[in-house]
């Protein structure tokens, strides 16, 4: 969507959670929605059960009446309503990065960060090379959040080497953000950027967040889809205090300005309120029980969808195989051999366990 993505170039260089930038947030979302009602889109049209309808029909078309189904984040997520509405049409399914809906809501990411972060932050005490050079990074991350969000600081960056330059704001919860959405270049760097920014060289984090800025987009959001689950799935089965409710008890230190904007997802209920589209059915939130062969995958590092929601979303299947992954944030498959190997043998033969050897072999990633 051309509105948000424009907005999405700027707001680098605005203060993450400042009442101002969301109402800039939210003038981008009410022009993107005026637009595509004026053209005639049915809004309410976008949501996880209109999605999954598409995939039965999509196998009706084209011959299959059964599938294998892999779901990476949000595809988890309806993958496990999709085994409760249609479980006939499923052979097996693969759940990476996941997401239940039963739990999904505003406030839960923090849960998800509060892991994500401390996995990250033990990794380094626990490595002798990365405590005695960083030391306490975890206590130095959590100070940084407290004084950049008293005191923004705005610093010149470039998206590419060679690029123009970048108007960046690195306040409180840009800094909390800047992890959150982080990869694997990202955790090995944290904590020798935090380290840096902790002794006033911001240079790492303010290139990543510049980045941001880049007017060319690599991975488009579907908006219409996304603001079709948050509005319709999330925002009406939960309070917006949750979200400050459950940063609390996440992050106690972290001032509440940031803890008051869902990680990743700042302004949303704001957002709902123009995007304008109905509740979806309270069953929309159900636990999803099931006895289909599942292979359930997370990493420790992912600070979006942490290890602890593959566990939960586990519990109530009754034939799965978990595969938690060290050292490894958001869409663990693709960055694991050892995951895709796991994999390749359970879509082989789902009826089979597959074999999780591999897990032994697996080490953290160095830190740089």
């Amino acid at each position: 969507m051309p509105e948000i993505d424009e907005f999405d170039t700027k707001v680098v260089s605005l203060v993450y959670d400042a009442p101002s930038t969301g109402v800039q947030h939210v003038a981008a979302t009410k022009a993107c929605h005026d637009r595509l009602v004026a053209e005639g889109v049915d809004l309410s049209a976008y949501n996880t059960l209109e999605n999954i309808e598409d995939f039965v029909d999509l196998g009706k078309v084209l011959g299959v009446p059964k599938w294998s189904v892999f779901g990476t984040s949000y595809g988890t997520y309806a993958a496990l309503v999709m085994m409760r509405v249609h479980p006939e049409k499923l052979v097996s399914v693969t759940i990476d990065s996941v997401s239940p809906p039963s739990v999904a809501g505003l406030g839960w990411p923090w849960s998800s960060a509060g892991e994500g972060f401390k996995n990250l932050f033990d990794a380094c005490a626990a490595d002798p090379s990365c405590a005695s050079k960083y030391g306490d990074v975890g206590a130095k991350f959590t100070s940084k959040v407290q004084e950049l969000e008293a005191h923004p600081l705005t610093v010149t960056g470039h998206y590419k080497e060679g690029g123009p330059p970048v108007q960046v704001v690195l306040d409180g919860g840009a800094l909390v953000n800047w992890l959150v959405a982080g990869g694997r270049a990202t955790f090995a760097a944290a904590p020798s950027a935090i380290h840096e920014l902790a002794d006033g060289n911001p240079a790492q984090i303010v290139a990543s967040r510049a980045a941001a800025a880049n007017p060319v987009k690599e991975d488009l959001l579907g908006y219409g889809l996304t603001f079709g689950v948050f509005c319709s799935e999330w925002i009406p089965f939960q309070p917006q205090s949750q979200i400050l409710t459950d940063g609390r008890a996440a992050f106690p230190a972290y001032p509440a300005t940031v803890l008051a904007q869902t990680p990743q997802l700042p302004f949303t209920t704001e957002d709902c309120a123009v995007w304008d589209v109905p509740a979806a059915p309270a069953s929309i939130k159900e636990v999803t029980t099931s006895s289909i062969p599942t292979l359930v995958i997370n990493g420790t590092y992912d600070a979006k969808t942490s290890p602890m929601w593959a566990t939960y979303a586990a519990k109530t299947l009754s034939n799965a195989t978990t595969l938690i992954i060290p050292g490894i944030g958001h869409f663990v498959t693709a960055q694991s051999p050892c995951a895709q190997t796991v994999v390749r043998a359970f879509l082989a033969d789902p009826t089979a366990r597959p074999d999780t050897s591999c897990l032994a072999q697996v080490t953290l990633p160095p830190f740089n």
